[in-house]
């Protein structure tokens, strides 16, 4: 995954800005989608594809804040750069405690643009590569069954055979036949290997979108 894979995304409800900003990006090599309101662009929009969002504040039906509000509640992972001829300081604090890369104001210059599509399109990168990496733990993980799942989280958690059997009422041999089988599930071979893969598949990255999209207005 590259930046020849990203798509930038521009929504802006005037015509002449949507043709100026994907006339410029597109001489910057990159791949564009223009769409005249929020609506257009959610319908379009490919979730594990990397890329960034410019987009105008103020646009009939739903607003720029709004559209970051929702792709934040919707745990969708695509970095916002505001361009707009009506933004205020209140407004671009909002914006940026929200996550947006950049609030710029029409007209801005185009180096200020691309650098800020540069930075966004790298960190969706990024974001996409650790959200593969997350996905791809548990469905490793997912492969196991209930009792394996107990096995193997008792030893990520350091503990041996012996003890594990105790724990679960079952025999020394018992445990070791679900450790092999585990191991061999997940393509491990060490203890260590499937603590990194709980911690990978159970990190913030995993879960805590939703609630910290959820708790920020």
């Amino acid at each position: 995954m590259n930046e020849r894979d990203a798509v930038i995304y521009v929504v802006d409800d005037d015509a002449a800005m949507r043709d100026s900003l994907s006339f410029l990006l597109d001489a910057a090599g990159w791949r564009t989608h223009s769409f005249a309101s929020a609506q257009e662009f959610f319908a379009a929009f490919e979730r594990n594809r990397p890329g960034c969002l410019v987009l105008d504040v103020l646009m009939p039906l739903m607003g720029g804040l709004e559209v970051q509000r929702q792709l934040r509640a919707q745990d969708l992972c695509l970095p916002v750069i505001f361009l707009t001829a009506h933004g205020d300081l209140p407004m671009a604090v909002q914006a940026m405690k929200r996550g947006a890369i950049d609030f710029l104001e029409k007209p801005c210059k185009d180096h200020e643009l691309l650098d800020a599509v540069g930075r966004a399109v790298r960190m969706s990168i990024q974001q996409c590569l650790s959200r593969s990496s997350i996905e791809a733990a548990r469905r490793r993980l997912a492969t196991l069954t209930a009792r394996e799942r107990e096995v193997v989280e008792l030893l990520a958690a350091g503990e041996c055979n012996k003890i594990i059997a105790r724990k679960l009422a079952i025999s020394d041999k018992t445990v070791q036949v679900h450790r092999q089988h585990a191991m061999e599930k997940l393509g491990v071979h060490s203890t260590a290997e499937i603590a990194r893969l709980i911690l990978l598949a159970d990190s913030p990255a995993a879960q805590g979108q939703g609630s910290k999209a959820a708790a920020t207005p």
